[in-house]
């Protein structure tokens, strides 16, 4: 599984291809990855978690204490999976699996 850090998504075709030169299945934090190569991501629903900070950042700024606001824990998560690498790894996911996924890119 390939980290979240901020410069792993900064060099990310370079690290898609680096893993894909050597035949690894990885696991990435963001879609973005899967969109240029890479096998699959679990991660949170950005969009998601945009709208929660919105919601803060609006509690705040109308006078709220921020100590009083709860934190939240994201609950939707984005499952990628990218058919093609599946196919050049020479994997075998089960249908199951597949119907699971809210991605399946060709």
């Amino acid at each position: 599984m390939v980290s979240d850090e901020g410069e792993h998504l900064a060099f990310r075709q370079i690290l898609v291809e680096l893993i894909a030169a050597q035949r690894i299945p990885a696991g990435y934090p963001f879609r973005e990855f899967v969109d240029i190569g890479g096998l699959m991501s679990y991660s949170v629903d950005p969009a998601d978690v945009m709208r929660l900070m919105a919601s803060q950042t609006a509690d705040i700024l109308n006078g709220k204490n921020p100590a009083e606001i709860p934190v939240y824990q994201p609950t939707k998560f984005d499952l990628a999976i990218n058919a093609k690498t599946v196919r050049a790894l020479g994997l075998q996911l089960s249908p199951s699996f597949l119907a699971q996924a809210d991605q399946v890119i060709e």
